[in-house]
Order: structure tokens, then sequence, then C-alpha cells
């Protein structure tokens, strides 16, 4: 699913145009954007938490060329869903595969 389907998807259920839509939905993922790069946590109860990490200085190798790559400390943005979002997701899938526990 692309940004351009959730817009679509939105615009239907709400009634708002699509530009008003992809206005707002740029809107929401622009201030996650920003509230990571600032170092705060994002949680949305039901949904998950936002936050960023920060990765330790490691010595990586090039798969290409198998030399020896210095990377430095850095940090990376990650997503920790909500146990409601994990049960939602395991329910859905194992019914449209048709397991049973």
């Amino acid at each position: 699913m692309t940004k351009a389907d959730i817009v679509d998807e939105i615009a239907k259920a709400t009634g708002l145009t699509k530009i008003e839509t992809k206005a707002v939905v740029d809107g929401v993922f622009g201030s996650i954007i920003n509230a990571i790069a600032n170092g705060k946590r994002i949680e949305l109860r039901g949904f998950g938490v936002f936050k960023q990490k920060s990765r330790k200085p490691r010595m990586a190798r090039n798969p290409k060329s198998g030399d020896l790559v210095p990377l430095t400390k850095r940090y990376v943005p990650v997503f920790k869903p909500s146990p409601d979002f994990l049960a939602k997701v395991n329910e859905t899938m194992k019914s449209q595969l048709g397991e049973t526990e």
C-alpha cells in the first residue's frame, strides 16, 4: 500500500477531497518525522510507539569487496506495534491463510 492508497481510503471514508486528505496525511507524517528527529517519543494508543534509538559505532564489511568499513554512531527510527495491533495482524493473517491454533 502506498501513501496515495492511504489518501484514497481516507478520502472515501471521510468525504474530504483527495487534495485535503493528502495535506492531512503529509502533515501527520511530517509531524512524526520532526518529532522523532528531535528525540521525542510518539505514542498512539491502540496503534504503537514511534521513537529513535542509537546504534553504537562498529566495523562493518562491504559485501562486494569484503573490505572493513567503519560505521559511526547513528540514530534510527523504530516502531513498536501495540498489543492490539499485533493481535489484529495475527488474527487476520491466520484467517486468510486458513490456519487454526
